[in-house]
């Protein structure tokens, strides 16, 4: 079998979008799970947002000239994040996953990140061990949380809309807690108006891109990120992920009727920083 790995184009989303739902509906559905994506649909619809951002590299494997799987680069931001990466099921278990993911760990490489990043199902053993083997680390447990909108507000921090001129702000919080900025990320959030800040003291304490599996959150304290998931209309995506280790605000969610969907991990190569604060990872990391 010969497999060829070029740069993906927004003509490939359709059927890199089904190869998705079809690859993580099966892999959950395994293992009793709830899928990553409700619908073939919204699967096409988020690759062909990864296909057509400039700064998320994607790539396709071909075999015999047919597109069987893929894998995809967030470069927005200081430490670059991975994923997903999808193999149609016919072309499983036959290297093909692994030469996608070496494709772009040599891509981050010569681009010269720090650090890079991905967020894999706790469930699926088989992709622990092959990001293991390629040299990830596992750094953080993660709860992806699910539930009814909360509509609590947490007394002396107020949650609004973030603007562009909140960005300075924000990288300095995600600076704070993380050692580095997620700037790229943010200010494509404040363009699609899902970013949140957190004001506490006359100033910004914390921030979301979203409170769901494709946003991040950071804050000071746990504060900001109750006000923040308290302020959310609704928990995107299968949920939000939440570092399981952080046990004061894990049980102030279920506390508040917020339940585990799955579990997962977040993994890295290269610079990580203990988190100096409260986080909540993107499914990128």
């Amino acid at each position: 079998m010969s497999v060829t790995l070029r740069p993906g184009t927004t003509q490939d989303a359709e059927r890199c979008g089904m190869i998705c739902y079809s690859a993580f509906k099966a892999i959950s559905e395994h293992h009793n799970f709830p899928p990553d994506f409700p619908s073939p649909e919204i699967a096409i619809k988020f690759l062909s947002q990864l296909l057509a951002n400039p700064n998320i590299y994607g790539v396709v494997a071909e075999v015999d000239g047919q597109v069987v799987g893929s894998n995809f680069v967030d470069e927005r931001s200081v430490i670059a994040g991975i994923g997903p990466i999808t193999i149609v099921e016919q072309a499983q278990n036959r290297a093909i996953g692994r030469a996608l993911m070496q494709h772009v760990l040599d891509r981050v490489a010569q681009r010269r990140f720090p650090g890079f990043r991905l967020v894999q199902g706790a469930y699926h053993s088989r992709s622990l061990s092959l990001y293991t083997k390629l040299g990830f680390v596992a750094r953080e447990p993660l709860s992806t949380m699910q539930g009814p909108p909360l509509n609590a507000e947490i007394p002396g921090y107020s949650v609004r809309p973030a603007t562009a001129s909140d960005l300075d702000a924000c990288n300095k919080v995600c600076l704070k807690v993380h050692g580095h900025h997620r700037g790229g990320e943010l200010l494509d959030a404040v363009r699609e108006g899902t970013a949140a800040v957190v004001e506490h003291g006359g100033r910004i304490t914390g921030y979301s891109t979203a409170v769901g599996f494709l946003g991040h959150s950071v804050g000071e304290t746990n504060e900001e990120l109750r006000a923040l998931i308290g302020a959310a209309p609704a928990f995107l995506g299968p949920g939000f992920l939440l570092p399981t280790r952080n046990a004061e605000l894990f049980r102030w969610c279920l506390e508040h009727g917020l339940r585990i969907v799955q579990p997962m991990t977040l993994m890295s190569v290269g610079l990580y920083n203990e988190p100096a604060g409260a986080f909540l990872a993107s499914v990128l990391y």
